[in-house]
């Protein structure tokens, strides 16, 4: 299916000589989006380390690719190569450098990686100004219905099928079983998925031995999504130090596993400053309906602050804010460091505007205040149209974004 990000590549090499990192989670669709880049051009090839015989195209050096991907000859067109899972080779970077600086304005170069490619180093030059990263996202409710590169943040509002919402949200945005549509396949898929993450690509790129407890550290987190992260607490329980847990934690996040955002503290008293709230990439795992819900927000919401800042609109970032007193919103989303809008999320829109989204956007000053109720039908109307706090409905306000 037509992913936002093969129009995200088209534009990157309409106006850029610079590698595009491909940076997503494993089975999110990154191979599938780097082939669907030839149909940009006649001139195309495509590696990946997991491939014996690619592999020792690689090990042959910088020529034994150019050759491969046709650049010893004269075309019509700029060749379109695309390196899949490089980062799995110790001298990945160095390569890369070797490679890009050699055919730089000849190759229109794309790399992929399930782990992010800037983790591992493990030795070689800096690649700085040499690429520009893309972070790749699962499905969601807006990449069902525009596919089209988005020159701005905050687009009109459109409607698509309760069916597919549901769908979206009960098999979750990664796109094999989000097509299938099928719950014996998606059990199988979540199980094998999970395993693979852990057993093979944190056993093989990270120097963690301890693989069971990572995995009940894992499996401890589908419980606590959307809530504040105890270091000690998930010490206590996977037997491990306070240190090693937030060691494992960033681990778990550089493989995409789960993602946390920290609270904002600037122009508030008595803020929380500490504990970071952790979520999980794949919301489908997360078994309570209100923490899912929120998690499928806060997947929804990252999702467009990645794009924002990858694309060049502007520095975005997603939080969330919650003081001594314990009032709290579940999201800020700021703009160029400074407030831009907040969000509230409630399963059901029979609840009146929380007092605590009215109390923080007046003391921070953000544009926009939102309740996003997930049980509300579709309202052809624009959420950004009123800067009051408001109740809107999941399925308009998640389709205005990205």
């Amino acid at each position: 299916m037509k992913r936002i990000y093969t129009s995200v590549i088209k534009k990157h090499f309409e106006h850029y000589q610079q590698m595009i990192f491909l940076i997503g989670p494993r089975q999110a669709g990154k191979t599938t989006v780097s082939l669907m880049a030839k149909e940009f051009t006649s001139q195309f090839a495509y590696l990946n380390w997991d491939n014996l015989d690619h592999r020792k195209i690689f090990l042959g050096g910088v020529n034994s690719v150019a050759v491969f991907s046709g650049l010893d000859r004269i075309t019509k067109e700029t060749p379109i190569l695309v390196f899949d899972e490089i980062h799995k080779y110790g001298k990945w970077k160095t390569f890369l450098k070797g490679f890009f600086d050699t055919y730089k304005g000849k190759v229109k170069i794309i790399v992929t990686g399930s782990s992010r490619l800037d983790v591992y180093k493990k030795g070689g030059d800096s690649l700085m100004g040499r690429y520009f990263p893309y972070r790749l996202h699962q499905l969601s409710v807006a990449e069902l219905g525009r596919v089209d590169f988005l020159e701005r943040e905050i687009n009109e509002p459109f409607q698509i099928k309760n069916k597919e919402f549901e769908r979206l949200f009960k098999n979750g945005g990664f796109p094999e079983p989000f097509i299938k549509n099928d719950v014996k396949f998606l059990n199988k898929w979540k199980r094998l998925r999970q395993e693979q993450l852990i057993r093979e690509d944190i056993r093989d790129l990270s120097r963690i031995q301890e693989l069971g407890q990572i995995e009940l550290l894992a499996e401890t987190l589908k419980h606590q999504a959307g809530q504040l992260t105890n270091y000690s607490s998930l010490a206590n329980k996977i037997n491990v130090s306070s240190d090693t847990i937030r060691r494992w934690i960033k681990t778990l996040q550089s493989f995409f596993y789960c993602f946390t955002i920290q609270p904002w503290s600037r122009n508030i008293p008595r803020a929380l400053i500490k504990e970071p709230k952790t979520y999980l990439w794949d919301w489908i795992s997360v078994e309570d309906y209100g923490s899912r819900v929120e998690n499928f927000v806060a997947a929804h919401l990252l999702k467009a602050v990645n794009y924002w800042t990858d694309c060049g609109i502007g520095r975005y970032a997603l939080w969330f804010i919650r003081d001594k007193e314990k009032r709290e919103v579940d999201f800020l989303v700021s703009r160029d460091n400074k407030p831009w809008f907040l969000v509230e999320v409630k399963s059901s829109s029979k609840e009146g505007i929380s007092k605590n989204l009215t109390y923080f956007q007046k003391k921070i000053k953000a544009k926009y205040a939102f309740q996003v109720a997930f049980d509300m039908e579709y309202i052809p109307r624009d959420c950004f149209e009123c800067t009051t706090p408001i109740i809107v409905p999941a399925r308009t306000f998640l389709a205005q974004l990205v």
